[in-house]
């Protein structure tokens, strides 16, 4: 508890002394090849926010824009680098081009819901952006859903600075539980997409059919 208390003033500290651009940067780290904590860097700046020394509007905003220039950094790693390797070395590994194919196939078809989930999803947020570069996935709608999945979490967590302030048991607390919601809700969201999917497919094939 001593050391997470050192570690939120040292971050309040820092993100105070770089300001809106300590944001962005920590965010595109986290966002690329150096993943850490969101929590770590978006709770502080809601703090600061709550304290008048940000704009809570603008934290938020940055806070998205470094999520998002670390996940395209990491898009165009993978696709220009990624493909390239594991097309030269991926037998070492049991992968292939066929298997390079059917990702591609996957995300052509299901890369938004992917992206949008994986933005939400705990680990997983920092390494999406690896297999839709790969995919080639259409780079306007990656954009697009990394930046609606990670603005969504980034105002949750700079909302939760702003209400609890340096008060790390109820941030862990609530954290935990908005986690198990988020990941609830994604299930549930998933579902629905799935289920509307297959109607779509069904209604394309009865109506050629006729």
């Amino acid at each position: 508890m001593e050391l997470l208390h050192q570690s939120i003033d040292f971050l309040v500290q820092t993100i105070g002394s770089l300001g809106y651009i300590g944001i962005f940067a920590l965010m595109f780290l986290e966002s690329s090849f150096f993943p850490f904590p969101s929590e770590i860097v978006m709770i502080p700046a809601g703090f600061l926010a709550y304290k008048g020394e940000m704009n809570l509007f603008l934290v938020i905003t940055m806070g998205s824009l470094g999520s998002l220039s670390g996940a395209l950094f990491n898009y165009y790693l993978s696709k220009t680098l990624g493909r390239k390797l594991l097309l030269a070395y991926g037998h070492f590994i049991w992968f292939d081009e066929s298997k390079l194919l059917k990702m591609e196939a996957f995300f052509a078809r299901h890369g938004e819901i992917s992206t949008f989930n994986g933005r939400l999803i705990p680990v997983v947020r920092q390494y999406i952006s690896l297999p839709a570069g790969l995919a080639n996935m259409n780079l306007l709608k990656f954009s697009l859903y990394t930046t609606l999945g990670a603005s969504i979490w980034i105002s949750i967590l700079t909302f939760l600075g702003y209400a609890l302030g340096d008060q790390s048991e109820l941030i862990k607390k609530y954290l935990q539980s908005i986690t198990i919601i988020t990941l609830i809700l994604l299930v549930i969201l998933s579902l629905i997409y799935i289920k509307a999917k297959k109607m779509g497919t069904g209604y394309f094939f009865m109506k050629s059919k006729k």
